[in-house]
This record gives structure tokens, C-alpha cells and sequence, in this order.
């Protein structure tokens, strides 16, 4: 699932940094799905290796909000998809920041094997330290200090926007998760 995040995440931010600077809200998502199974199961430690079609494997452990986990058995596939959006948007002068929210939420599948989606948003006001129209890209500073430079595809997006200036960011993701049994 780590590589399934990790490509959303960088696809994400190249599209997202790429057009959401414009005056009007920008929106982007990204939905990628994998299939692993599964290639041991250790019950003691709550620990499942998956195999993934490239051949890679990694370990994920189960936590305790996983309550069906007695019901996987080696030989099945776990079909993942991972959907991830933001939108980003100018704030108008004046308006009051979103801080940083964020809240992750488990829902359990209620079908005949076990299944899942863990889904969390997360909104931050962001402020705009410099532009660089020759790159183009963007430097903006979080509400925890740090400062982050994304390099902008269309220097378009960039009109209008100058440094002082705050975007809202809202990032959501999700997770969905369903067990395959194993054909026999």
C-alpha cells in the first residue's frame, strides 16, 4: 500500500501545485487500485505478507480496530484502491484561516468477507512567501513554521497571486480494502 500512496501522493502534488493557484477553487483527484495476496499470516504478532503483482512483498501488522482479521487465509488477494483530492483556493483579504483540522475514520465492510475503507481529511491555510516566474514555482509557509517550494507546470496559475497571500488546502484520502478468498 506504500507504493499505492506514495505514486497518488506524487501524482497529486504535481497536478494539484501544477493549476491551484488560480482564483477560482481547483480540484484534483487520483484513484490507482492494486491486488496483493496474501503470502503468510502470523496470528500471534497480527502480521499479513502480501505479494504484489510486480513481485514485490511487504509486512503490514493488523491493528485491533481489524476484527475480522482470523478470517484471512494465505492464497487470498486483497483488492485495494486508494482515492486521494485536494482543492486549493486564495482566501479573500480579511478572511479568518483554517488552521490545521483533520480527522481519520475507520468503517468496517458489512459483506460476507471482510472489507473496510479508512478515510481522513485534513485542511490547512497555508501563506505564500515568494513566487519565481522564471521556474515557475511557488514557496508558501504551513501554520507549523516549515516551508515548502513546489515547482507550478503552467506559470498561468500564478497570475494574481502574490506573496502574503493565503490558500486553504483541503486533502482527503481513502483507503478501501476487501478480501478476495482464494479460488479453490
Amino acid at each position: 500500500m506504500t507504493k499505492v500512496r506514495t505514486a497518488a501522493l506524487t501524482v497529486l502534488l504535481a497536478a494539484a501545485s501544477a493549476s491551484a493557484l488560480a482564483q477560482q477553487p481547483i480540484s484534483k483527484s487520483q484513484t490507482l487500485r492494486e491486488t496483493a495476496t496474501i503470502q503468510a499470516i502470523d496470528q500471534t504478532s497480527r502480521t499479513v505478507t502480501l505479494r504484489f503483482k510486480d513481485g514485490d512483498e511487504d509486512t503490514f501488522t493488523a491493528g485491533p480496530e481489524i476484527q475480522r482479521f482470523n478470517e484471512f487465509k494465505v492464497g487470498d488477494s486483497i483488492e485495494m484502491t486508494y482515492v486521494a483530492s485536494i482543492v486549493v483556493q486564495i482566501q479573500k483579504p480579511g478572511a479568518a484561516a483554517a488552521g490545521t483540522t483533520g480527522e481519520a475514520a475507520i468503517t468496517r465492510g458489512r459483506g460476507p468477507t471482510p472489507s473496510g475503507t479508512m478515510s481522513a481529511q485534513i485542511k490547512k491555510t497555508v501563506t505564500v512567501k515568494s513566487i519565481d516566474p522564471a521556474v515557475p514555482s511557488i514557496t508558501v509557509m504551513t501554520d507549523d513554521g516549515r516551508t515548502v517550494t513546489r515547482k507550478i507546470e503552467d506559470k498561468k496559475n500564478l497570475e494574481g497571486v502574490k506573496p502574503g497571500d493565503k490558500l486553504d488546502i483541503t486533502y482527503t484520502e481513502a483507503v478501501l480494502m476487501s478480501i478476495v478468498p482464494a479460488k479453490k
